[in-house]
């Protein structure tokens, strides 16, 4: 499946996988390698810890790589016809202005305003244009958003 990116956020899991790969490795193996000293491993709590550690560290390294080699780089919008992946949007709901970016899902976070394409929120706004009023259906109802501007 392809994941959405910006560069901003290749740039971060290129980053990320970097991190688990040298430091994260390196200080796991210590952290083996010191537990190994203690002696029996059997009921050894430290080495079942950092076996854990490793465990996830690899499985994190794994879903990285398998982002990668899927990864869609957003593009900036050339035209701000229509909301599409990358676009940043001016919205007022309930009188109140707030911007959102729709992201892909890799980057999403909701408190920052990065929206992703596969939320409620964002598929509701991809396609759409300034003026649109867009509805929305939460668990609590159905809000209401306007357009304002595409940038």
């Amino acid at each position: 499946m392809s994941e959405y990116v910006s560069e901003e956020g290749l740039e971060k899991l290129k980053k990320e996988i970097h991190e688990l790969k040298t430091v994260q490795r390196r200080a796991i193996a210590d952290r083996l390698e010191q537990a190994k000293a203690l002696g029996d491993l059997s009921e050894n709590a430290e080495y079942h810890e950092a076996v854990e550690a490793q465990s996830l560290n690899e499985a994190r390294i794994g879903e990285l790589e398998e982002t990668l080699r899927n990864v869609v780089l957003i593009k900036k919008p050339s035209g701000n016809y229509f909301v599409q992946i990358g676009s940043s949007i001016v919205v007022e709901k309930d009188g109140i202005k707030e911007t959102y970016s729709i992201v892909g899902s890799e980057e999403a976070d909701p408190s920052a305003g990065k929206v992703s394409n596969e939320s409620p929120l964002g598929k509701a706004f991809l396609g759409r244009k300034a003026g649109d009023i867009v509805e929305v259906k939460v668990p609590a109802g159905t809000m209401r958003y306007t357009i304002l501007e595409i940038r």
